[in-house]
């Protein structure tokens, strides 16, 4: 249960640190798996929940973040948690209005059009008065999740924001924010670090408010290519793991793991490789063996089944994550999706996902 009248501190002792050990390199029994949108739709009882509310109301609620965090955890054997926010939490932070538009997704009132609308935006975000909503809510999760996995918290990359904040809400081609990115390189660059600091800020707060993980979405890499991603997007992925660690150190905080996951970003996985970050998460369209060879022996990997595959019935599903297995090796590796669960799957076929990466797991570790 959520109730809002625990102690922020004292959290309960970790039972399954799976997730942790495999994050960080070390030797685990099974490997661990998580899905990504794990609180979703596709649960019956996350539209209940979700009902009646407003949809940037429920983040900004930390009683139905921590229930729609648990939800998933409660009918799968899950070695992970992550905190049901959305990334938009931070253009709303800088002053910007958005909206969820019943089938049509996020949707910004006001997007930027002309350099001058950066003047428009705060230039000082003091996050825990913007965010501080996110920080309860990963509190009081951490509280109600009794130790049995931990927690991961999570940022969309300043790329990703930026494109959303010029697009306003979703596009096939990207196009107002990459003309950005030709037309006005100042001024992008001016974007992404005013991004880019408050990020920061706000993954250092999940941490000092009890995330045991970090994982960076950059949800739009696909759209860049790579002399785009290396100018636009790559050093600010790079700052925001380095700037994050100093933070956490000086603060006295624990230096927890973190993840980049750049979607359709197979050009840079050597690049991402060394920017920083413990894991690098993977979509579908690699192959695991040229994944590992790419990134090499001491990044663990993340991913890569293909959401898809759960349409498939429950034994396929099983032979495909097999291979998956087979594919990665059980070690240095945590199993995921190659992005996140859709509205329409079926609970039961996630639950075959799940169950089938530690079956064939310790299978594969014991023989």
């Amino acid at each position: 249960t959520c109730s809002l009248l625990r102690s922020p501190k004292g959290f309960p002792r970790l039972k399954n640190d799976t997730f942790l050990r495999a994050a960080r390199g070390e030797e685990t029994e099974y490997t661990p798996v998580w899905c990504m949108r794990q609180a979703g739709r596709y649960l019956p009882e996350f539209r209940e929940t979700r009902a009646s509310q407003d949809f940037f109301a429920t983040c900004q609620s930390p009683k139905l973040c921590c229930e729609l965090t648990l939800q998933p955890l409660r009918r799968f054997p899950l070695d992970a948690a992550i905190i049901f926010s959305d990334i938009l939490v931070v253009p709303q932070a800088l002053g910007m209005e958005v909206v969820m538009v019943p089938g049509k997704g996020p949707m910004f009132t006001e997007p930027l059009k002309e350099v001058e609308d950066l003047l428009k935006l705060r230039q000082k975000v003091d996050v825990t008065a913007e965010l501080g909503y996110v920080f309860q809510a990963i509190t009081l999760t951490r509280h109600s999740l009794e130790g049995k996995v931990p927690l991961i918290g999570f940022s969309g990359a300043p790329w990703t924001l930026m494109s959303y904040m010029i697009e306003g809400g979703g596009s096939t081609t990207m196009a107002k924010a990459k003309s950005w990115l030709y037309r006005h390189p100042e001024a992008s660059h001016q974007l992404l670090r005013l991004l880019t600091n408050v990020i920061i800020d706000y993954l250092v707060g999940q941490v000092a408010a009890g995330a045991q993980a970090l994982q960076l979405f950059e949800s739009h890499a696909g759209h860049l290519g790579p002399e785009l991603f290396q100018d636009f997007a790559l050093p600010y992925i790079r700052d925001i793991a380095q700037a994050v660690k100093s933070k956490l150190k000086e603060k006295a905080l624990p230096l927890v793991p973190m993840i980049i996951f750049a979607k359709d970003a197979h050009y840079a996985l050597r690049n991402l490789a060394h920017a920083g970050y413990e894991v690098v998460g993977l979509d579908w369209t690699i192959r695991p063996q040229e994944a590992r060879a790419q990134i090499g022996k001491d990044v663990t990997l993340q991913g890569n089944l293909d959401p898809c595959a759960l349409y498939a019935p429950k034994e396929k599903i099983g032979e495909l994550v097999k291979k998956m297995l087979e594919s990665f090796g059980t070690q240095r590796y945590i199993a995921n999706l190659g992005h996140g669960l859709y509205p329409d799957m079926n609970p039961e076929h996630v639950g075959a996902f799940v169950e089938a990466v530690h079956a064939h797991s310790r299978h594969i570790n014991k023989h």
